[in-house]
């Protein structure tokens, strides 16, 4: 090979080595990119989600504090995720936050739709209704869209499936699960409009419900193991 070859691949191999290093060290630095000390627009949002879902009980003031950091603790805690109390990936993408807008990226608005949402639709169709019909399926995606438009629950389907206390799933380690291919055809077919719960924000198993409330919900209709409620 001759010299000036040599120094060709040599440059190439330096430049390769120096991108992995900057990529390397971008995501070492996202991934502590919030934590206590922090402060800003998405700190903000951060404070604003937990807070709408029962973990946070301070001001949201954007100011990443002890109160902050206590209510992130108790919903990684929650959802399966290191108790570190620090944003990171992981927690950023469960809390449905894109640190690359203040606004908080997919599910930050109302209404849903984007791939985040089917991601997550599908992993709760998947965890909550893996064995009941295809129709159950949908209808259980139905619930939580109807939820996000309804004024008693969160706006964007991360907010309805992370509410503290509201699926489960998110408790006993089933929303963590390999997703059943059905469920992502269920949690299109719910985003696109159909609503086999005929409008349903509440369902239930009969077989396995604890709670003598949910008996109180007006019956909308029965699909395989659950009632559809309103």
């Amino acid at each position: 090979m001759s010299k000036e070859k040599k120094r060709l691949v040599l440059a190439l191999i330096l430049i390769f080595a120096v991108n992995i290093f900057l990529i390397t060290m971008a995501q070492n630095a996202w991934a502590d990119l919030y934590k206590k000390g922090s402060s800003g627009a998405v700190v903000s949002e951060i404070q604003k989600r937990l807070k709408n879902w029962g973990y946070y009980t301070g001001a949201v003031d954007g100011v990443y504090g002890s109160k902050t950091e206590e209510a992130v603790k108790y919903f990684q805690r929650k959802n399966g995720l290191s108790p570190d109390g620090q944003v990171g990936n992981q927690t950023l993408a469960a809390l449905g936050i894109n640190p690359g807008s203040a606004g908080g990226g997919s599910g930050a608005s109302g209404g849903s739709g984007g791939s985040g949402d089917l991601e997550l639709l599908a992993r709760l169709i998947s965890a909550e209704a893996r064995g009941e019909p295809y129709e159950g399926q949908v209808a259980v995606g139905a619930v939580v869209l109807n939820r996000v438009e309804h004024a008693s629950f969160p706006n964007s389907v991360s907010g309805v499936i992370y509410q503290s206390g509201a699926f489960s799933c998110l408790d006993d380690g089933q929303f963590n699960e390999p997703v059943a291919e059905s469920a992502y055809r269920a949690a299109q077919d719910a985003l696109n409009g159909s609503d086999p719960s005929g409008g349903a924000i509440y369902y239930f198993n009969p077989a396995t419900a604890t709670s003598q409330w949910i008996w109180s919900r007006p019956l909308i209709v029965q699909i395989g193991s659950h009632r559809f409620c309103a």
